[in-house]
């Protein structure tokens, strides 16, 4: 049985549709992510499983029970959803264990000592799970960003919720806290047994973090896959775009699971679809053919030579743009060893495990 069920869901402002007829599942325990650039829809998508924007049309349900549609919506407060914002949102004038434990008032009221005894075991639990055990009397402006970040999650998992939703919670971070941060983050869930939801447009956070991730783009879901697939085995040109880095390359058809392009051919593990009216694509048919910088290869072996017309440092390794004999440019990855020239040809050979190929536009 999932645990939450969003089924068609759309929404609107004013005459404007944010949200249209959205639909996907998540598991008890998984760790989801919506991914897409300003003004997709994923916010509101959250907004609307969080209970702070209803529905104009489909249902959310949560363990079986219906939390939205376009005729009930229950409380925010009665659905056992937590939240993780932007800005960490603590309380200054609260020690880090007041904060964490902010949300347990209402199950453990002050006052009764089993009960204020609980509470504070509740919090020391969280304490231990982000890692900051002993630290509880200090406050926020006593803590690094990431620190802080960690408590505004266990603040949010203290009340035992049923999900929690994460709305872009490293964008106020530099980068390299960014990404030490989300794979502490995905840890500390996996560790909770916690169902999430992250909202991010990058898309280095959504693979760090999620077991599955949905493209988003003007308010509906292109592809709802892992990581892995979403990379090499885009469903769509905007989805292959979006995630990675790669060019299209003109390919012409050799058989149904054979196309040929300039730097070589290449076999499909499926057949060929090029969108024309014949019933399998033939010989003639022409697509486009992805290539990703991990799929062109340094050779200096190879008769096939291109020229470096950029190039880019990444530290172990170097990004490559690189120009072919037709004047269409490919980007390839090189060990930072193979430090060649602009204007410097250097051989190259394809290595492609995953065939993608679109329809020619």
């Amino acid at each position: 049985m999932s645990l939450l069920e969003v089924d068609r869901v759309s929404h609107a402002y004013g005459k404007q549709a944010v949200v249209s007829d959205l639909s996907f599942d998540l598991a008890p325990g998984e760790i989801a992510c919506l991914l897409g650039s300003s003004g997709c829809g994923k916010t509101t998508m959250l907004r609307l499983i969080a209970g702070f924007e209803k529905p104009s049309a489909g249902s959310i349900r949560l363990n079986g029970v219906t939390i939205a549609s376009e005729k009930a919506q229950m409380p925010a407060e009665a659905r056992r959803i937590g939240m993780v914002f932007q800005d960490y949102a603590l309380f200054p004038h609260l020690s880090i264990a007041d904060n964490i434990g902010f949300g347990l008032r209402e199950k453990f009221p002050k006052g009764r000592t089993a009960l204020a005894l609980a509470r504070r075991q509740r919090v020391d639990e969280m304490l231990d799970l982000i890692g900051l055990s002993g630290r509880g009397e200090r406050y926020p402006h006593e803590l690094s960003g990431g620190q802080q970040q960690r408590v505004a999650l266990a603040r949010a998992l203290a009340p035992q919720p049923h999900l929690l939703l994460l709305d872009e919670p490293f964008s106020n971070l530099d980068v390299e806290l960014r990404e030490r941060l989300s794979l502490e983050v995905r840890e500390i869930l996996k560790r909770a047994g916690m169902a999430a939801i992250l909202v991010t447009h990058d898309q280095n956070e959504a693979f760090a973090v999620a077991d599955v991730v949905g493209i988003m783009r003007a308010g509906r879901i292109e592809q709802w896959d892992t990581p892995y697939n979403l990379y090499h085995r885009p469903a769509t040109r905007h989805v292959a775009d979006f995630i990675g880095q790669g060019v299209f390359l003109s390919g012409e058809v050799l058989s149904k699971q054979v196309v040929e392009v300039e730097l070589g051919r290449l076999d499909s593990e499926v057949p060929m679809d090029c969108g024309s009216s014949c019933a399998e694509c033939r010989r003639d048919c022409r697509l486009d053919v992805l290539l990703r910088p991990d799929d062109v290869i340094h050779d200096d072996a190879s008769e096939v030579k291109a020229e470096v017309v950029a190039k880019a440092f990444r530290g172990a390794e170097f990004l490559y743009t690189l120009r072919l004999a037709s004047g269409v440019q490919v980007l390839s990855l090189v060990p930072s060893h193979h430090n060649h020239a602009i204007g410097e040809k250097i051989g190259i050979r394809l290595d492609v495990d995953h065939v993608v190929t679109f329809k020619q536009v």
